[in-house]
């Protein structure tokens, strides 16, 4: 029997999997994943007392074990998990009996059209080695979603032609408000900066570097971390840096083959001002009735949760989002069955100003905690819910700018009483935050504002703002004085 088990190799598995080690050194661990490489974090740095920063670097799964002695780690895919015997069961027959067990198996993505060959999803490291592939040759591609996933691939993509369809009103509305996206909008067709000359960042790991078991299902990978984007050739085959159209308040209606197009008597949109651009392997039909031919489309609209190989024969409780639900302690409803990351839904009362959002920083954080949790419970301890939980605090980037958002960033739950103060320097900065009652609720900083201690202090500590209103953003004064 072995005393703890992880099921994913991702960031909330990898993560969950090393807090284990650290807390229990004489116990032996055994972390399961379907992938040959692992989610590592480095360079973590703690910015503010809830808000952190780090890398994401890939590795071979065995890198783990050199790392924590007392982790095995073993590469295949789960067949079933039987939580009242304590038996998980891989697809090649293997039992694995546990006392306790984590499920990290984060999620997959949503794709418009799971069948179409001109359809791909951004989640993995495979994923975006195929995502390269097809760039390599396309003239135009069409991004779908409004997230981080599409934001970042939209700002990377050069020498290819982007039309990027999003339901919303305004750009990357999954993290920021119309304003920010409208501050945003001005970077879309900028040539970017380059690189050149500049030290990569890490050593990457291709999948082509490592012997992966054949399979007629291929495994889901870990999801990619904060910078995944970085050092990767995202060029396609045209004579241009940026050319991006938005098409906003838009679905897919439909895809449509090259001879389906030809029989519809429908006429495709011309971008570049270039009427003759031969023929498409797709054409896409928009909700406003625009149709574009296209190389292949990138269905970047979100994950659901990778819950498949644990439901038949248990009794989870499954939330609205299709998440396994857990408690404060990370336990789901089945007896040392714990769950953590992409692939939970938090099912205790959420403080004030925190709330879930399938995340990297989140992921490492339920991961760390959900550790914890079982060893206490081994140990017949209760900890307190983490400190993490109290307030929502991400740091990414997009379009070049550190990106920070806190608590309530987007009045998420408020009442209509509250009220939004603004900062915005065109090309510098973009600075917004949520008031209520004369507290600050949430707040939203784009560029080297370093405002971020200061305004978390301020949601944490709820104190009265009134007095300083009229004064907390001017860039003139610094408000670090007032609230020493």
């Amino acid at each position: 029997m072995t005393k703890y088990v992880v099921v994913g190799g991702g960031i909330a598995g990898v993560t969950c999997a090393e807090t284990l080690s650290s807390l229990c050194p004489e116990d032996e661990i055994l972390l399961i994943t379907a992938s040959p490489l692992i989610k590592a974090i480095t360079n973590y740095k703690k910015i503010t007392k809830t808000l952190e920063e780090f890398d994401v670097e890939e590795r071979p799964n065995i890198s783990l074990q050199s790392k924590c002695e007392n982790v095995k780690v073993v590469q295949k895919s789960v067949g079933s998990l039987d939580a009242k015997s304590h038996v998980l069961r891989l697809d090649d027959g293997q039992e694995v009996v546990y006392q306790k067990i984590c499920l990290c198996t984060g999620g997959k993505p949503k794709l418009i059209a799971e069948q179409n060959p001109y359809v791909i999803g951004i989640r993995d490291t495979e994923s975006v080695q195929e995502f390269q592939k097809r760039l390599s040759t396309a003239r135009r591609v069409m991004v779908v979603g409004n997230g981080g996933i599409a934001t970042e691939l939209v700002y990377e993509i050069e020498g290819c032609e982007v039309v990027w369809a999003i339901k919303d009103k305004s750009i990357s509305s999954t993290f920021v408000d119309p304003g920010a996206g409208q501050f945003f909008i001005a970077e879309l067709n900028k040539k970017k900066k380059t690189q050149e000359g500049k030290p990569s960042k890490r050593l990457k790991y291709t999948v082509d570097d490592i012997k992966i078991s054949e399979s007629n299902n291929t495994p889901i990978g870990g999801a990619l971390g904060p910078d995944w984007s970085a050092d990767l050739s995202m060029t396609g085959t045209q004579e241009i840096s940026h050319c991006v159209t938005v098409e906003k308040c838009v679905e897919v209606q439909a895809i449509h083959t090259k001879q389906e197009f030809e029989k519809s008597g429908k006429r495709c949109c011309v971008l570049s001002g270039n009427p003759d651009q031969g023929s498409w392997p797709i054409y896409v039909e928009l909700t406003n009735d625009k149709v574009y031919g296209c190389d292949f489309l990138v269905s970047a609209t979100g994950v659901v949760p990778n819950t498949a190989p644990f439901l038949p024969g248990n009794q989870f409780l499954i939330a609205d989002d299709f998440g396994i639900r857990v408690d404060d302690m990370m336990r789901t409803s089945e007896k040392d069955v714990y769950a953590a990351g992409d692939v939970c839904t938090a099912g205790w009362e959420p403080a004030k100003h925190w709330l879930q959002m399938r995340l990297w920083s989140q992921a490492r954080q339920m991961g760390a905690y959900s550790a914890q949790c079982m060893v206490a419970d081994m140990q017949g301890q209760r900890i307190s819910l983490d400190f993490c939980f109290e307030v929502f605090a991400h740091v990414t980037k997009f379009f070049n700018y550190k990106v920070i958002l806190l608590g309530k960033f987007n009045a998420q739950g408020l009442r209509r009483d509250y009220e939004i103060l603004l900062r915005v320097t065109k090309g510098l900065e973009y600075v917004k935050v949520v008031l209520r009652d004369g507290r600050m609720e949430g707040a939203i900083l784009i560029g080297e504002t370093n405002l971020e201690e200061t305004f978390e202090n301020l949601i944490l500590n709820q104190t009265d703002l009134t007095p300083f209103k009229d004064h907390l953003l001017d860039p003139d004064i610094d408000i670090e004085d007032f609230f020493d």
